[in-house]
């Protein structure tokens, strides 16, 4: 063998030698970037529930990392439940801008002549979320200091800013008494929504269904016997029924819960407008002897009075912390290009919007979660709220969030944990889903995206999975 063979095969075999780290070295680092094993409080909450942990997607990224901590099931569509409204908030707040607000408009097809209006009054929605009962008030006393005191033609509810197909409130549960399954309305006076009070009475061991939202007439019957024991879930043990005027609440109430808010949508938009419009208007001195019904304004109306709603950077505030569903199916409308503004044509913005985000996998219905068609992915969710973080409009959508036990839906979870008080996240909650998703603030300062998805009808107890999830990166 010459000199050079030698050298050749000294050579090759030191390559061999060499390349045999590298290969070990490329195979584990293709294992390491394959599924993590879920943290040990996590997985067990999971058993506990009786969830597989095939039916749970869970990320958490710090917001300043390029790869998350844990991925798990994050490309699977899932049904996101109220999360949904990260979506459509930070959707509403990049399209439209935080400033954006809505104007409610009082026109008259005549003059005013020394009071009265001789012919018809205009109430003209442009999708306002917040016209309350007080802000609507305020509208109607706005026409009062400009002189107005009777209306001798129709109250005209103009809804043209919206064109929406039908929607039937016991359509996603049998509830149609919820007033989370009030659907979108151009003209929405109060959230279609009447208040209740619940107050229990121990010197004659019932409970009074005190009505505190004008409505004229009005009536409430019914018995409500008090209890004893927890308060627990207490709408459950009501019996509610309505016949047009009558409203009757019936059942057992527990002494402990002391007094409670009861919100009914017991009539149709149109009926509660009027019912609302005309107790407000003779408190205010006013008159009227009109009809109330829907139309549309005309192009000579003049313009009388207007209200004008606070700005959207406001408003999400309000869609977060509470998850209202109606205010969520609002904002979603108002993302459309064109009025009258139609469920298609927000979905086609908001899609495009997520397209240029490189969100994929989400399937909109309402805006809102309350839908069994909704889907995203953790993954999705996590690039949006990534993006948010570094977005202009990140102070008014981490505001929105509800405080991990301080207020909003998380005011009773997570107090006497490392994230009281350090974690923003939406919760979401339907039959067979529970969610949370927005941000965490670890014990050394770093903040972390954190997505939980659970989709199963036999769930025991979904809340307890997600609380893991949190506790375990708020104590990194």
């Amino acid at each position: 063998m010459t000199a050079n063979m030698l050298s050749f095969s000294y050579l090759r075999r030191s390559l061999l030698v060499l390349a045999l780290p590298l290969c070990c070295f490329t195979l584990l680092a293709h294992a390491a970037t394959g599924p993590a094993p879920l943290p040990s409080a996590l997985n067990g909450a999971l058993q506990e529930a009786r969830l597989p942990a095939a039916n749970a997607a869970f990320l958490v990224q710090r917001v300043d990392a390029d790869k998350p901590l844990l991925a798990h099931n994050i490309g699977k569509r899932m049904n996101p439940a109220s999360t949904m409204k990260i979506v459509t908030t930070y959707a509403a707040l990049e399209l439209l801008g935080p400033a954006h607000t809505w104007k409610t408009e009082a026109l008259a097809d005549t003059p005013l002549r020394d009071g009265k209006l001789a012919g018809n009054l205009y109430l003209r929605g442009s999708g306002d979320p917040s016209l309350t009962q007080e802000r609507f008030w305020l509208l109607l006393r706005q026409l009062r200091a400009r002189g107005v005191t009777h209306i001798a033609g129709d109250l005209i509810l103009d809804r043209s800013a919206f064109r929406l197909p039908p929607h039937d409130p016991a359509a996603f549960d049998n509830e149609p008494l919820r007033p989370y399954n009030a659907g979108a309305d151009a003209l929405l006076v109060n959230f279609k929504s009447l208040r209740l009070t619940l107050s229990p009475d121990p010197a004659t061991r019932s409970t009074q269904a005190i009505p505190e939202t004008p409505a004229e007439d009005l009536r409430v019957s019914g018995h409500i016997a008090l209890s004893e024991g927890d308060c627990g879930d207490w709408r459950e043990k009501l019996r509610i029924t309505t016949d047009g005027n009558n409203i009757d609440v019936s059942g057992s109430y527990a002494s402990a819960c002391g007094e409670k808010a009861l919100h009914l949508t017991p009539w149709g938009a149109d009926a509660q407008v009027e019912r609302l419009f005309r107790v407000l208007w003779r408190e205010l001195g006013g008159t009227f002897s009109g009809q109330v019904r829907d139309g549309e304004t005309p192009a000579g109306a003049r313009l009388i009075a207007t209200h004008e709603s606070p700005p959207l950077g406001e408003i999400v505030r309000d869609v977060n912390k509470w998850s209202n569903n109606v205010m969520a199916r609002q904002l979603f409308l108002a993302t459309a290009p064109t009025r009258p503004a139609t469920p298609e044509g927000a979905r086609l913005r908001i899609e495009k919007w997520l397209q240029e985000k490189g969100v994929e996998g989400t399937v909109l219905d309402n805006g809102a979660g309350l839908s069994r068609n909704e889907r995203v992915t953790a993954e999705g969710l996590g690039k949006l709220l990534l993006a948010a973080w570094k977005s202009p409009v990140m102070p008014e959508m981490m505001a929105s969030l509800p405080i991990a036990g301080a207020d909003g839906t998380l005011k009773r979870r997570l107090g006497k944990s490392a994230a009281a008080g350090r974690a923003h996240l939406k919760t979401g909650y339907i039959e067979g889903v529970r969610a949370i998703a927005g941000y965490v603030l670890d014990r050394s300062g770093q903040r972390w995206v954190v997505v939980g998805l659970l989709n199963d009808p036999q769930m025991k107890s979904g809340s307890a999975p997600l609380d893991a999830l949190v506790r375990w990166v708020a104590e990194r």
